[in-house]
């Protein structure tokens, strides 16, 4: 029997009748891994077939893993697994547990069918090119999170530009991606505004800003609330051996300056919630029960995790915005 078969007049694509054909040869065994199939050149002819229309079908294969090309060899099985219909290249910054969480959302919605190969650039400009180029042209979808490098939107733009889903962060360059996204600048200056009144209890608001890993919104949302509110504020971008005064509120994105604020705290004997207050970013377990609960600015993570699965499903191209809430406990 051959390993492809095209008709006319039946109703279906003919790329797609090179796809099905292959793969039922590799299903009943006709077609075993590493073994070639028939040429580009050979397949046209034999079908009075364009180019294009035959390399859409062996481009598509190529996508979800099933084949592979060797430059001017041909094209050979690379998986006898056709029942993986998409292949998700999902790119993070890092693996903590906000990140988890939109991790194991994603892939209990993607459901059966769907292959996710997760890498991560650790906010490094060279890593994060070398794994978009390395993955370019070997995915049926692209998920990325540029946070804010340099030069992440030019090459995200050498990626199949229909294929590609922005996550977490995006910005102007990356306005025609469809994205599930935090707007970080109105998120933190809603939450604040939420909090305005327990805020007024205290006499100056500081926030931890690194500025390596922490969206710049974060920083403009701040900004814009204490200036509009004639809060008297401060912005550091590192708290070691620094002493806490009482009457100070501090907006703290970076678990690790947490701990070492309460820590600090501790050693000055002040007390949470009323000495001095903390408002957290990004919601945990933990939080809840630490210092009789942490006050937190958050979005849902879970949320985006589904979000972004659904449009991937359903092939849908949007930009949708998730959104947060300022959850209020003793800290405050």
């Amino acid at each position: 029997m051959k390993i492809i078969s095209v008709q006319e007049n039946i109703g279906i694509p003919k790329y797609k009748q090179i796809i099905a054909t292959i793969e039922k040869s590799i299903e009943e065994g006709r077609l075993k891994k590493d073994d070639k199939l028939p040429s580009v050149n050979k397949v046209c002819l034999e079908f009075t077939l364009s180019r294009d229309t035959v390399l859409l079908a062996y481009n598509e294969l190529k996508k979800r893993g099933i084949i592979y090309a060797i430059a001017g060899k041909g094209c050979y099985v690379k998986s006898v697994e056709t029942k993986i219909k998409q292949k998700v290249f999902l790119l993070f910054d890092e693996l903590n547990i906000f990140k988890e969480d939109i991790y194991n959302a994603f892939l209990k919605s993607l459901g059966k069918g769907v292959q996710v190969d997760i890498f991560f650039h650790h906010f490094n400009s060279q890593v994060f090119q070398k794994l978009v180029n390395d993955a370019n042209g070997n995915y049926t979808k692209y998920v990325v999170m540029p946070t804010n490098l340099i030069e992440a939107a030019a090459i995200i733009k050498t990626l199949p530009v229909e294929e590609v889903y922005i996550l977490d962060q995006t910005n102007p360059e990356l306005l025609s991606f469809p994205a599930v996204y935090q707007n970080h600048r109105e998120d933190i200056y809603k939450g604040l505004q939420k909090g305005k009144g327990q805020l007024k209890k205290y006499q100056k608001l500081i926030l931890i800003f690194p500025g390596f890993r922490e969206p710049i919104g974060m920083k403009e949302g701040f900004l814009h609330f204490c200036q509009q509110g004639d809060f008297d504020y401060e912005v550091i971008s590192d708290f070691a051996n620094r002493t806490i005064n009482k009457g100070e509120v501090y907006v703290i994105p970076d678990d690790r300056d947490l701990v070492r604020v309460i820590e600090t705290s501790k050693k000055q004997k002040l007390k949470l919630g009323l000495d001095y207050g903390i408002i957290s970013y990004n919601d945990t377990p933990l939080k809840k029960v630490v210092e009789n609960g942490i006050t937190t600015i958050s979005t849902n993570f879970e949320a985006m995790g589904k979000i972004l699965a659904q449009m991937i499903l359903k092939n849908k191209h949007q930009q949708i915005e998730n959104k947060s809430e300022l959850i209020i406990r003793s800290s405050l």
